[in-house]
């Protein structure tokens, strides 16, 4: 296969970028799309250009670090597929791709197709904590959860962080990488004591750091690598309303 990529580089953020044309030869169906790019950096090393840069770790769709927008879409074209694990055979020779990293207020380009996504790391520290004894190993059954509710959280707890979520939501919102987050705990009964403490700490913290409000359009989800349902933002919505209330009733201790 050839193809033609066009690459947003930019050397850092505080210089502006800019698309630059490369040709693609000898590209394998079987490749992943970061083994086709490894190849095109190992030729711009070659001849003494800067390779381009991009996020990469896992390389098995885990780890939420290889994401970025392939000709309008976050992660590429394939549904439920992380960059690192699009494979080639999804495109044909002689088609034009278009490489950009996610654009958000909150996420600072870096350099190429890197951002800094360090503003999810401060929501989740927001987070805080659950109330959990310490000392010996509890009993499995000593608090019983059904296998619809372990599942539920199960789902929500599969959400790896990758931003692209922000990249496709219009307004860049985080709301449903903060939904899932929020929603894996509240499920839980051990995530009951912090519950609405939680909610309310990490959605001061999202729109702090300048994430955009949510507008149910559904584009998060429709590009989230493992499909995160918008059920988890309607939790987070109830959760957020009930606040309020909840402190009102002494049914949460605010941190020290």
């Amino acid at each position: 296969m050839r193809l033609t990529l066009h690459v947003w580089r930019q050397p850092n953020a505080d210089t502006d970028g800019r698309f630059v044309t490369y040709i693609a030869d000898d590209v394998s169906p079987d490749m992943s799309f970061l083994e086709m790019l490894d190849v095109v950096n190992d030729k711009l090393a070659t001849s003494g250009d800067d390779p381009i840069a991009f996020d990469s770790d896992c390389r098995e769709g885990i780890c939420g670090t290889c994401g970025f927008v392939i000709n309008g879409i976050a992660h590429g074209p394939e549904p439920a597929t992380t960059v690192c694990q699009l494979h080639m055979r999804h495109f044909k020779d002689g088609d034009e791709l278009t490489l950009e990293p996610w654009r958000a207020k909150a996420f600072t380009p870096l350099k190429d197709l890197v951002v800094d996504r360090q503003a999810f790391d401060q929501i989740i520290q927001r987070g805080g904590f659950i109330s959990a004894s310490t000392g010996s190993v509890p009993e499995a059954n000593s608090i019983l959860v059904s296998k619809d509710i372990a599942d539920d959280a199960m789902d929500s707890a599969a959400c790896i962080g990758c931003g692209a979520c922000v990249a496709a939501c219009p307004n860049a919102s985080a709301m449903l990488f903060m939904a899932a987050k929020v929603s894996h705990l509240a499920v839980l009964p051990q995530g009951q004591p912090e519950r609405y403490e939680r909610v309310s700490s990490m959605v001061a913290a999202h729109d702090s750091m300048g994430f955009g409000n949510c507008t149910n359009l559904g584009e998060c989800s429709a590009v989230c690598p493992k499909e995160i349902g918008l059920d988890t933002i309607t939790r987070l919505n109830a959760d957020l309303l009930a606040t309020p209330r909840k402190k009102r009733k002494g049914h949460i201790t605010s941190a020290p």
